[in-house]
């Protein structure tokens, strides 16, 4: 009996400090989601406009990162994957993101501090000769030949108007590939007459054709329907008819025509076998329309966009993007978010760009 007696104490201390242990790493974990922290900082619980701007740029650097090695792959051999890899294309580690995702977060800093597009070609240059915002602190390792040429004329000091390739061979995704940001801080701007020609700017930086700059227009169209909580379908019909009258009234009724899977037609319906994933731009829109509008999870979504091949990294971002934003940072798998590089900088990066976004908006 004095055994017993004695040998309780110890074993509640025991139970108590394990608990101690649990509580401690639970906190941990707690910490270590960006949810969590948000609502340490502000002393409220996470809300949708938050899982919603998070959700976009984790989203968005995840399809990225499960892209880049399976980049210019075909079809048949990105078909089985299902997870993220590292190596592959460009021999980089398993977690790193592409130029989509570093010109992106250079826009999102570049509109927290207040709009500037001259401190923006600024910040694309940073990013490409001196390694800003790249997933290591090296030097990039791929660019787009547009890009590459637009950005080779800021350097030169070449930077007034508009500094992008405006042929019509230049119409690859380089400035589709980093507009997601302006779906939020256009998102209470009702007037096409001030949305659009504020997209066109931002991609005329390294493309400047219209088919380009309508691409971008339909894509941040798309993701603000979305913003306002309008279910997937709809916001791409209304988004149809949206950009359809604009570019219309705005003398572009010709160039629309190459647009006609997804503005005559609903791109959501055509088999896989039709839809091509290229770097052209109209692939590439159209791509990512078919994965978003054909699927109901994060992980599906980018899943089927990675398994298209060929321009893998810009169309997982792309989509995921999408996906990120309307089905919530949540929804993102944690082992894929874990993995990316970078991921305390991209954290921080989407919470001040939330803040900013309350204060510009009052959302």
């Amino acid at each position: 009996m004095w055994k017993i007696a004695e040998e309780q104490p110890k074993k509640k201390l025991k139970e108590e400090n394990q608990n101690e242990k649990c509580l401690k790493e639970k906190g941990r974990k707690n910490m270590l989601n960006p949810l969590n922290r948000l609502k340490n900082i502000t002393g409220k619980s996470k809300n949708a406009f938050h899982e919603q701007v998070i959700g976009s740029l984790i989203g968005f650097t995840v399809g990225d990162a499960l892209g880049v090695p399976l980049e210019f792959q075909s079809r048949q051999e990105a078909q089985g994957v299902s997870d993220m890899r590292g190596y592959g294309t460009h021999g980089q580690p398993k977690g790193s993101w592409s130029d989509d995702s570093s010109l992106t977060f250079c826009l999102v800093e570049n509109l927290i501090e207040g709009y500037d597009i001259e401190k923006l070609k600024n910040s694309f240059c940073e990013w490409y000769y001196y390694g800003y915002w790249t997933h290591d602190g090296k030097l990039p390792f791929d660019i787009g030949q547009s890009t590459f040429k637009a950005l080779s004329k800021i350097k030169a000091g070449i930077s007034k108007g508009e500094t992008g390739e405006s042929s019509e061979k230049s119409n690859g995704n380089g400035s589709l590939m980093r507009v997601m940001p302006l779906s939020f801080y256009l998102k209470h701007t009702l007037s096409p007459n001030d949305k659009f020609p504020f997209i066109e700017e931002v991609s005329g930086i390294t493309h400047a054709h219209i088919r380009s700059k309508i691409a971008c227009s339909f894509y941040v169209e798309f993701a603000i329907q979305l913003l306002h909580d309008i279910q997937p379908k709809e916001a791409y019909q209304k988004t149809v008819r949206i950009i359809t009258d604009y570019y219309t009234q705005q003398g572009f009724a010709d160039e629309l025509i190459y647009f006609e899977r997804i503005l005559q037609q609903d791109i959501s319906l055509l088999e896989k076998e039709d839809i091509e994933s290229s770097g052209y731009v109209i692939h590439s829109l159209e791509a990512t329309l078919w994965c978003f509008l054909n699927h109901s999870t994060y992980r599906e979504v980018v899943l089927s966009a990675i398994q298209l091949g060929g321009d893998t990294d810009t169309i997982g971002a792309l989509a995921g993007g999408l996906a990120g934003m309307y089905y919530g940072y949540s929804t993102i798998p944690s082992k894929w978010v874990r993995k990316i590089a970078r991921k305390n900088d991209i954290v921080d990066l989407s919470n001040r760009f939330y803040f900013s976004l309350k204060e510009r908006t009052k959302c």
